[in-house]
């Protein structure tokens, strides 16, 4: 896709599609009022047959209209006049680009900003619209036969501007894309199957990205050198697998010698449970175990592509957990890299054991921030559903940051607490902590894990296995929480500057 912007009259642009915005009750935005007059009432006729009526999702085209030189006008419902919601909004633009790649149309021009949205600026919405746009378009075909491209794909976006706003609506465009195209490799590397997206695999995909990039330096550490790491925490789980496991860092350099930001995501790119082993039925889903290490890989892209001036590491444990006969049993006792000896008492809660060893390993960094990203529990999928990502951390400032760069990208997030009364859930008495606390608070106790191998720097952790992937029909990786996780960095930059 390419993005542009324009600030020529609607009616002389040679396009093969003008979009624009309708409202509830089949009210006309002010560019569908200056094109129905441009067009001798093209629009009211249509409006008025009754086949628009401005509701969200609905899009109806008019074909060669006189009076403008682009091929098609597309009417867009966006719900009610300034009672529009970003929900509104983001399922308004996903259908529009979604009906244009089909329709044979290549090119379109936009005029999105002027719908009214309860504290959202233009190039926001110009942002928004860009990466949706990118996110519709993805299509998995990797193994499927029967891929035949498009023959007129939706190639080109535009968004009418004003000359004062180019500027700024060409870096919302540039955003918007960059991060849909990171949450499109994160939705790539989801929807892989287990025996194609392996540890091995998901480290030749971080090489890769070094090699696309010069700002990114990838490397991959084998089970060896984990083994003189001292990392018997995260080896215990990768011992039930015949896949290696691999240690993989990609080294954002964009800020000369500043202290860095450390993603660490989860990667296991299969997670039958061990020896605890999961039901079988929705077991097909946990190759989803690896979208926290996504999300990582699809960030390092997007700003490396954006070239933000910001340093950050991507620290991604990788491995499978299946049941063997050197597989981790319920009631053993490892070392992790902190020295600390934990009991596992369920084999199936392995992403904390494969996490803390590489929390420990980011230490090596100089932090700043470290962040970790994981579909660690069931648990947030009860409290919070598919609608929401849980945020846990050591500092509130943290928290507060990323609560506000979810709200700023719509990639929400919400707090729950991991006070010190929830600890005691983890006592052993044959290691210095357990695996797992109980019934209760299991996301709570998970993060209070975690909490134990973050001590030395300021931390946050974010639960994303009920918003990393959709079940059913529309089964697939959603990309996220890569949106959230950018804007954090873009706050960051901004606050410093």
């Amino acid at each position: 896709m390419q993005y542009f912007v324009t600030t020529d009259a609607l009616a002389s642009l040679e396009t093969d599609c003008l979009a624009v915005a309708i409202y509830d009750g089949g009210e006309l935005s002010p560019s569908a009022a200056q094109l129905d007059e441009d067009s001798q009432g093209a629009v009211q006729r249509v409006i008025d047959s009754g086949d628009m009526t401005g509701k969200p999702r609905q899009t109806l085209f008019i074909h060669h209209p006189s009076g403008i030189k682009a091929t098609r006008l597309l009417l867009v419902g966006f719900g009610k006049k300034g009672k529009t919601t970003e929900n509104d909004f983001n399922a308004a633009t996903t259908t529009m680009a979604q009906v244009l790649n089909d329709s044979g149309a290549q090119s379109v021009v936009c005029t999105f900003t002027e719908v009214e949205l309860s504290n959202r600026s233009a190039a926001w919405k110009v942002r928004q619209t860009a990466c949706n746009t990118e996110s519709a378009l993805y299509k998995y075909t990797q193994t499927k036969s029967d891929n035949k491209p498009l023959e007129k794909p939706l190639q080109q976006l535009s968004f009418a501007a004003d000359d004062a706003d180019t500027a700024a609506f060409g870096q919302a465009l540039a955003q918007g894309s960059a991060i849909g195209k990171g949450m499109n490799l994160a939705k790539e590397l989801g929807n892989l199957p287990g025996n194609i997206c392996t540890p091995t695999y998901l480290a030749e995909q971080a090489v890769k990205l070094g090699q696309q990039f010069d700002s990114v330096k990838t490397t991959v550490l084998e089970e060896a050198d984990m083994e003189e790491l001292g990392m018997g925490s995260f080896l215990s789980v990768s011992r039930g697998s015949r896949q290696p496991a691999k240690l993989i860092t990609m080294e954002y350099n964009g800020a000369g010698d500043a202290r860095p930001v450390v993603l660490v995501g989860k990667g296991l790119t299969f997670d039958a449970g061990g020896i605890s082993l999961k039901p079988s039925q929705g077991m097909d889903e946990m190759k989803y175990d690896m979208c926290g290490s996504a999300s990582v890989l699809g960030t390092i892209q997007t700003i490396a592509e954006l070239g933000l001036p910001i340093n950050v590491v991507g620290v991604v444990p990788s491995s499978e957990n299946l049941p063997d006969g050197d597989a981790n049993k319920p009631g053993d006792v490892v070392t992790s890299m902190a020295g600390k000896t934990i009991e596992i008492l369920n084999t199936d809660a392995e992403g904390r054991l494969i996490l803390c060893d590489a929390l420990t390993y980011s230490e090596r960094f100089n932090p700043d921030i470290v962040i970790d990203i994981a579909t660690l529990t069931g648990a947030i999928i009860v409290a919070l559903g598919s609608v929401t990502t849980g945020v846990m951390a050591n500092d509130q400032t943290l928290a507060d940051d990323l609560i506000k760069a979810g709200n700023d990208s719509y990639d929400r997030t919400w707090q729950l607490p991991i006070w010190d009364d929830y600890q005691q859930q983890l006592d052993s008495n044959f290691a210095d902590i357990a695996n797992v606390g109980g019934k209760e608070a299991g996301s709570v106790t998970a993060a209070c894990f975690l909490s134990r191998f973050t001590e030395k720097f300021t931390w946050a952790h974010l639960d994303i296995a009920g918003t990393a992937w959709n079940s059913g029909k529309a089964k697939g990786a959603t990309g996220r929480p890569v949106p959230l996780l950018v804007q954090y960095l873009l706050n960051r930059i901004e606050a410093n500057s």
